[in-house]
């Protein structure tokens, strides 16, 4: 979008016209029919919109990724299979699949380069299809990101042996299923931002996360932020803004 000084400048000056000016300033939208395509979120928000995939045809994500991509914008598909990544494949060649994640992205420019520090951390190996989500988000959302896995609270000593890792973080996404106490553990050893993600892993009782994110909840330890069962995506786009600010102001004068 062109800058808003330039195009006040242009309508006081008379060489614009105010309708020509907020034609200007409306936000960028693609019509796909099915589809409304937010091409001006990233300018606002530092974050493109992004493909969530259930729900939507192969066609109506292929349609949504050329878009992106046509308008010079990296595309990211979350929650995709890979019988979806196959078709995609098929009519986007340069569309790669991030198996643990379970994403695609198609990328037109080099990513940001990665800044700060985000751990992102998982109770248990069950757990990873959500912290790899969350991962991936991080890393193209410009962060350093470290990920400390398989440390639960079954195993208190594995944790243990990873604090001077997490000590290094500007924040901390922490990804548990079953009674979801690791983000509680944590807060209670560590001074650091902690973003706490529910997963669905558990036996019949945890009822699809919601043990999990009950508990997370109600932690006796203040300042832990909970986000949706599995979403590793919103955990990790509310770390990379942190994280984003911790770097600014580390190198600020």
């Amino acid at each position: 979008m062109t800058n808003l000084t330039t195009i006040l400048a242009q309508v006081a000056a008379g060489t614009l016209s105010p309708a020509a000016a907020e034609a200007q300033l409306q936000p960028a939208v693609r019509d796909l029919g099915f589809a409304q395509l937010d091409l001006d979120r990233e300018r606002r928000c530092g974050l493109a919109e992004v493909v969530f995939c259930p729900g939507k045809t192969p066609d109506q994500v292929i349609a949504i990724l050329k878009a992106f991509a046509a308008n010079g914008q990296n595309a990211f598909a979350t929650r995709a299979s890979k019988e979806l990544f196959a078709r995609v494949h098929e009519a986007l060649p340069n569309a790669a699949w991030h198996d643990a994640a379970r994403a695609i992205t198609l990328d037109v420019q080099p990513l940001p380069t990665p800044t700060g520090a985000i751990a992102i951390v998982a109770a248990g190996t069950a757990d990873l299809p959500v912290a790899e989500e969350a991962a991936l988000t991080a890393h193209r959302l410009g962060a350093a990101v470290d990920r400390v896995y398989d440390v639960g609270v079954a195993g208190l000593h594995r944790l243990g042996r990873q604090l001077d890792r997490l000590r290094k973080a500007n924040v901390l996404v922490v990804v548990a299923g079953m009674e979801g106490a690791l983000p509680s553990v944590i807060g209670g050893l560590l001074p650091t931002p902690i973003i706490a993600v529910p997963t669905s892993v558990g036996y019949g009782t945890g009822l699809g996360g919601l043990a999990a994110l009950m508990s997370m909840l109600n932690s006796c330890v203040p300042g832990i932020t909970v986000v949706n069962i599995d979403n590793g995506f919103g955990a990790a786009v509310a770390a990379a803004l942190i994280n984003r600010l911790a770097t600014f102001r580390s190198v600020s004068p």
